[in-house]
């Protein structure tokens, strides 16, 4: 049986400790803090990058894809331990550059099997697709099917977030001054959802708890296969987890609730909640 490697970057917000235990190798991309820069979950963890997001006059951080050499430095690595194939699973390149850098790595060893996957989303939706193939790969799927069964499920994925402002997105330049005006005025929770690599806005109430409301109605309005929590800091994440699980009928035990760190994080804001999903065909 082939050993099969798993790849993903810090967009995936897998827990280091989780990934390494899995098996899964992380590629870690830029975050930078004014002149400061650091390797998201290498340099800086998520609880400091969130301690340093949310601390007053705070400079706005910026999120980049390292360049291919760092990407290459991981495949290698993996290969060097003795893996015959890769699978890497990267954030969508609608999102990102780290796809463009994956596909250059994989260019500088044309003599190694190397498959890349683009999740069509980030965060979780990055890990729900690396656990699936580890799934596959330990009943002795090859790479190439893993690789090609991975990008076709990629479609199935959706990823739901309830926000607690729009201030953020406008930092990041996703929204429009004017727009983040409105919306705060309104006293706004909208929700975004990510579906094919693209960004776009689900809903817009009105309040906090009808956001959430919304939110579970969106993440639990079709048959779940797997299922990931996400927040970004928010005090209310046990009950929201609580309640998506339960009507979503989903094993709890399958289920995991994952903090958003450095690399999506800037954009969405503290107090955040949602979840990653990839639903049954």
């Amino acid at each position: 049986m082939a050993n099969v490697a798993f790849v993903t970057d810090s967009a995936s917000d897998l827990d280091p400790a989780v990934a390494k235990a899995a098996g899964i190798r992380i590629v870690p991309l830029s975050v930078t803090f004014g002149t400061e820069s650091f390797r998201a979950g290498v340099d800086l963890s998520t609880e400091e990058f969130w301690t340093r997001m949310t601390a007053p006059n705070a400079p706005f951080p910026k999120t980049a894809a390292t360049g291919p050499g760092d990407f290459k430095a991981v495949y290698d690595e993996a290969f060097a331990d003795g893996a015959d194939a890769i699978v890497a699973i990267h954030v969508s390149h609608k999102l990102s550059g780290a796809m463009k850098s994956a596909e250059l790595a994989a260019g500088m060893l044309p003599d190694r099997e190397i498959h890349i996957v683009d999740s069509q989303g980030a965060s979780m939706a990055q890990g729900i697709l690396a656990f699936m193939g580890l799934d596959m790969a330990k009943l002795g799927v090859s790479a190439e099917e893993i690789g090609r069964v991975l990008n076709d499920r990629a479609s199935d994925l959706r990823m739901y977030v309830s926000l607690e402002t729009l201030e953020y997105l406008k930092k990041g330049g996703r929204i429009s001054g004017t727009q983040a005006a409105i919306g705060t005025l309104l006293s706004v929770r909208p929700i975004i959802a990510v579906e094919d690599g693209v960004v776009e806005t689900a809903d817009k109430p009105r309040t906090r708890a009808k956001s959430r409301e919304r939110c579970i109605e969106l993440i639990c309005a079709r048959p779940i296969e797997r299922l990931a929590i996400l927040h970004t800091m928010a005090p209310d994440i046990a009950e929201f987890s609580a309640e998506v699980i339960r009507r979503s009928g989903v094993d709890p035990s399958t289920v995991v609730v994952t903090i958003v760190g450095a690399s999506v994080g800037p954009h969405l804001g503290p107090g955040c909640v949602g979840a990653a999903v990839l639903y049954k065909r």
